[in-house]
């Protein structure tokens, strides 16, 4: 467990930008951990005044920010938290579920959220802004890529990689070894049995490639 990492100070808050599913789900992560959710940010007109009890605030607006708090992009879409966090000159948070295993040797950078029922074990890296969802399980010496998403119930075994902005999608396995290039998409309960380059759609057990898609 990690619950250090979580640890944001008695006068800091934490703003969520992304007021959707996602966006409850951390704000619930975060409550657990008895932080501050001070308000929701989003760029849709149709959001009500509050979700789950917390204030809707409208489009980000960097000047409801003390120097003291953070922010983290709750936006499911790996391409657009990518734009919208590239965007900002902020402080970015992490929300790790009490309901977790993180190994003391795993790395988890800013902006991620670990949701619950996740296992993450030694000598894994995180990167900047992930999402690891529900039930996800990742074995040792992984490392998994800036603004990547693993989905829930995915299993990673050893050693795997996983690009920047890759999805992988709900259920799917991947053996051993496995390198997975950036921005490629893994489908629900694919089985990854051999190297996925850059930009590819794989689907099936075994997963084979399907068509490409660029960014």
């Amino acid at each position: 467990m990690l619950p250090c990492l979580n640890s944001q100070g008695m006068n800091k808050q934490t703003y969520l930008y992304g007021a959707g599913g996602h966006g409850k789900v951390v704000l619930e992560i975060l409550q657990l951990d008895t932080q501050k959710v001070a308000g929701f940010f989003d760029d849709s007109a149709s959001i009500p005044k509050q979700i789950l009890g917390i204030p809707f605030l409208g489009s980000f607006k960097q000047e409801l920010l003390h120097k003291d708090d953070n922010l983290i992009i709750t936006v499911g879409n790996n391409s657009i938290r990518k734009k919208i966090t590239t965007s900002l000159l902020v402080s970015f948070a992490r929300a790790i579920h009490k309901n977790t295993y993180v190994s003391p040797s795993v790395r988890v950078e800013l902006g991620t959220v670990i949701m619950s029922g996740v296992s993450i074990n030694a000598s894994t890296t995180i990167g900047n802004h992930v999402i690891i969802n529900t039930n996800a399980s990742i074995d040792h010496d992984c490392c998994i890529g800036d603004f990547a998403h693993v989905s829930p119930n995915a299993c990673l075994s050893g050693s795997v990689t996983v690009g920047e902005g890759t999805h992988v999608g709900a259920g799917a396995v991947v053996i051993p070894e496995v390198y997975i290039g950036k921005w490629a998409t893994i489908g629900a309960g694919a089985v990854i049995t051999k190297d996925v380059p850059d930009y590819a759609v794989v689907v099936g057990n075994p997963g084979k490639i399907i068509k490409y898609t660029h960014e």
